[in-house]
């Protein structure tokens, strides 16, 4: 998934806990107890997180102000050197004990009381109010009415680049796509044949993306409730090796069955911290990393909870669960087999390797990690059976899992006020809500294109020129290492439908892997690479010199691999195909 559209959220950045200073005996303690967050503290993705990941804080703080008339007074002696503003800032926020507002209120007021311009802000708001002006009456313009394709068009090639230039512009994403999908969608009720119809299509697109929309909420606070548990532990306790070349595969393949559970982004933060407990900063470092996107990446797209492209298919069922990992896995596992076996011959790998000590150790499991752990995974496991066994979306077997587990901690943690941050209540407060707004913005807005005709416009244009399917689907999975795969499966489901290619045809399971595997080809090509790229500060070239070519490789390779499996009708032997109620989910 491209970085435009989520390379600035990280929702699991709170795996590893560093310890807060100590408290005086003298010191009065604060009745609120709020957990230290620092799994990111010394990268770089812990700016992109960090009014999530210290916002509880505010509570800390508020708690001590109440407070304030009971402190004893402080003493001349006791007052220590004050720093500067940034060294100030900096301790703060790795120490978790800072918020986004204390960069203003106890930090930086100083600065900006100096710097404030009160009539750059004027003419800064005057811009936006004039921007809003200017559209509304473009939107009310009969020419909208008579010209509507090409007035959407316009407002999707605006709002999207606006979504992939958000830092430049410094717009967040989630309120560009928004802005979006409402401006869409008025377009579409003054160009429809009635208001009432523009209703009725509109309700009938709120519908299916709140699926998916429930689906990803419910999702993310599973994985963030066993986080929070350190749940992960039980697998990253288990890589025990090494040595490079053997180091190499298997924290490829782990993450790749790893991120057939999770998605690409969450295996990837806990991979990659792991990583750097075990191998000392180096280019073979940087290399295994590189290796943890491909992996996350390939995982992801051989199941239908792996990536939310592949979930999006699913649930609007282009694809079905058995049919799926039966057909992509074979490709799935190539791409990443073929990138492991050029990389093992590497200088990086065949050099010295450095040993290690074994630093997690240091790492303690919440208390009930491994229940919550079991209970977690095998929630999101059980969604394709529930969809299976009861016929209902997936989204009611995720929320299912969510309530379960929701009841499970409450009682397991019930009268330990210390243990808050272990419940979901303060999970749902962590998650990446932004996020989901963002893909909520996105869809709608592709839906509105789809309700107008324009993506049918599309598609026969491609079938008139491009009649090849696989040169269409392989195309997508290049186009998905620039810019974000949602929106282009979302546009590829509005211009194929089910009666051109039927449930788990060639043409929408090619479509799963490549939208699925194809951001591995850069860096910014997914959430993955973000992630990665955030952590150990990758350079964006060193990742197109160095890994690019392997990536490549591996994706042609899996395509390779797919069609040679479908013309060769070669299947995989699992028992589990002859579990009745699974073979038609």
């Amino acid at each position: 998934m491209a970085s435009v559209s989520l390379g600035t959220h990280v929702p699991l950045s709170r795996r590893y806990r560093g310890l807060s200073p100590p408290i005086p005996p003298n010191h009065p303690r604060p009745s609120v107890s709020i957990p230290s967050q620092s799994l990111l503290a010394d990268s770089s993705v812990c700016r992109f997180s960090a009014s999530r990941s210290l916002r509880g804080s505010i509570l800390a703080r508020a708690e001590d102000k109440a407070k304030g008339s009971s402190s004893p007074p402080v003493q001349p002696q006791d007052i220590a050197p004050q720093p500067n503003s940034e060294e100030r800032l900096k301790d703060l926020t790795t120490n978790g004990a800072c918020d986004p507002l204390c960069s203003l209120d106890e930090v930086s007021s100083e600065e900006f009381e100096a710097t404030y311009q009160p009539k750059t802000d004027f003419l800064k708001a005057l811009a936006i109010f004039a921007a809003a002006l200017t559209g509304t009456a473009a939107i009310n313009h009969s020419w909208v009415a008579a010209n509507q394709d090409l007035a959407m068009a316009i407002l999707f090639v605006i709002g999207y680049a606006g979504i992939v230039f958000e830092e430049s512009l410094a717009f967040n994403k989630s309120g560009v796509g928004l802005l979006m999908a409402v401006s869409l969608w008025i377009v579409r009720s003054i160009g429809a044949p009635s208001t009432e119809i523009a209703v009725s299509e509109l309700t009938h697109a709120s519908a299916e993306v709140s699926e998916i929309v429930f689906f990803l909420l419910g999702a993310m606070t599973i994985v963030e409730i066993v986080d929070a548990h350190q749940g992960f532990k039980l697998v990253t306790d288990n890589i025990t090796t090494r040595k490079p070349r053997t180091l190499l595969w298997v924290v490829g393949f782990v993450t790749f069955f790893l991120s057939s559970i999770l998605d690409n982004l969450t295996s990837t933060i806990v991979m990659v911290s792991l990583l750097r407990k075990l191998v000392p900063q180096s280019e073979y470092r940087k290399l295994l990393g590189a290796v943890v996107v491909i992996a996350a990446n390939a995982g992801g797209a051989w199941t239908p909870i792996g990536d939310v492209t592949t979930t999006m298919l699913w649930i609007h069922g282009q694809i079905s669960t058995l049919p799926t990992m039966k057909g992509l896995f074979i490709p799935s596992a190539v791409s990443l087999a073929v990138p492991l076996a050029l990389m093992s011959f590497t200088s990086e790998v065949n050099g010295k390797g450095q040993d290690s000590s074994n630093v997690l150790a240091s790492e303690q499991m919440a208390p009930r990690g491994q229940l919550v752990f079991a209970v977690g995974i095998g929630a999101l496991i059980f969604v394709p059976v529930f969809k299976a066994l009861t016929g209902l979306p997936p989204f009611m077997g995720m929320l299912l899992g969510l309530g379960v587990l929701w009841i499970l901690t409450d009682a397991i943690h019930y009268g330990e006020s210390e243990r808050q941050r272990l419940k979901v209540p303060q999970a749902l407060s962590r998650i990446d809500t932004q996020g989901a707004l963002f893909f909520l913005g996105i869809l709608l807005s592709v839906s509105s294109l789809e309700a107008a005709g324009l993506l049918r416009e599309l598609a026969n244009y491609l079938d008139s020129h491009i009649p090849n399917i696989e040169l269409v689907a392989g195309a997508i999975g290049v186009v998905s290492a620039i810019i974000d795969n949602v929106p282009l499966v979302a546009a590829t489901m509005g211009m194929y439908d089910l009666t051109s290619f039927p449930q788990d045809s060639e043409f929408w399971q090619l479509v799963a892997y490549c939208a699925g595997t194809g951001g591995s080809m850069l860096v910014i090509g997914s959430a993955a690479g973000v992630a990665f790229m955030g952590m150990e500060k990758v350079d964006f070239f060193w990742y197109l010199r160095k890994v690019s070519g392997f990536a490549f490789a591996g994706y042609a390779a899996g395509i390779a691999a797919y069609l040679a499996v479908q013309n060769l009708h070669i299947s995989i032997p699992t028992t589990v195909a002859q579990v009745p109620f699974l073979s038609g989910s």
